[in-house]
């Protein structure tokens, strides 16, 4: 399922740049606070254990950083806007994963914020702003329009969502339903320019992307070579953000997206929200960074890179 490596919103508000994410990242003498979305995994078993604040390693490079805040995503703190991504490229098989969606949108908290978009002509097409009117964002469910000339590449859409996202305290993440074929840049490398902005605009907003492969129309719905790169894509986006990947079905589609979802509902159950202090640099930037624990059986996973806004001078 989450094999990645077999292969090496209008929204109501608009104008919100993806640069602000965490505004209220705060100056502190022995660094600046960053914060990040970290979801803990098990190694083997259902069972995933609790990691404590003490247990959370944190490095920049060589040097270690402090952690100053590992609070569980529960309560007070789980706030949650969810954007639902489907390209309208895709083949009719979508249409069999309807009802597994409509499922999994009634099953979410009734505080969590989710919204629904389509991914056409390089644009997230808004079928319903983020909201916690759950049965509504389901009956906005559709078919597909199976449109080739729709699809152009599906990172130009992801990156037109997060930059009309407003920010907030919550945690935001997105789910993305495509064959992840890069129209545009075609595919072959790992140089795609669109994919690598789409990433840098989820890190910098601190929004955590996962991805479901599902065929698209046309040659490159069965091509080998298309499909092997467009799965390859959707692996490293998700990745680099701290989301994860699913299905590898090269030309085929996935049965049914339920275990899938299932798996995506675990890791909401099963994050956290970490700060720390990251070095004070005089340039505002990405910066890469390693979160780990020794918790026997457990695994950190976030975005391989955070923003760090500028020195205070």
């Amino acid at each position: 399922m989450k094999k990645w490596w077999w292969f090496c919103f209008g929204l109501g508000l608009t104008g919100v740049g993806v640069l602000g994410a965490r505004s209220f990242a705060q100056p502190d003498m022995n660094g600046v606070a960053v914060h990040m979305v970290v979801t803990v995994e098990a190694h083997k078993g259902p069972t995933v254990p609790v990691v404590n604040r003490e247990d959370v390693l944190v490095n920049e490079g060589r040097e270690r950083d402090k952690v100053t805040g590992w609070v569980p995503a529960t309560g007070e703190h789980a706030g949650l806007e969810y954007f639902i991504l489907l390209d309208d490229s895709s083949t009719a098989s979508l249409a069999r994963q309807l009802a597994d969606l409509k499922n999994f949108i009634d099953a979410q908290p009734g505080t969590a914020k989710i919204g629904l978009a389509y991914m056409r002509n390089g644009t997230a097409m808004i079928e319903q702003n983020l909201t916690t009117d759950h049965a509504l964002v389901a009956s906005k469910l559709r078919l597909p329009m199976g449109i080739a000339a729709g699809d152009a590449s599906p990172y130009f859409a992801l990156t037109d969502l997060l930059k009309r996202w407003p920010a907030s305290g919550n945690r935001r993440e997105v789910l993305m339903a495509t064959d992840g074929i890069d129209h545009y840049y075609g595919g072959g490398d790992m140089l795609d320019p669109y994919l690598s902005a789409a990433i840098e605009d989820a890190q910098r907003a601190e929004v955590v992307v996962s991805g479901i492969y599902t065929p698209g129309i046309g040659h490159f719905g069965h091509s080998y070579w298309r499909t092997y790169w467009g799965q390859l894509y959707l692996a490293r986006l998700a990745e680099d953000t701290g989301g994860e990947a699913y299905y590898i079905g090269f030309t085929g589609s996935p049965v049914t997206f339920t275990p899938y979802l299932d798996d995506q509902a675990s890791r909401l159950n099963h994050q956290y929200l970490l700060t720390f202090l990251a070095k004070p640099q005089k340039k505002a930037g990405l910066r890469p960074v390693k979160i780990k624990t020794e918790v026997p059986n457990a695994e950190l996973v976030s975005a391989s890179q955070v923003f760090v806004p500028a020195e205070p001078q």
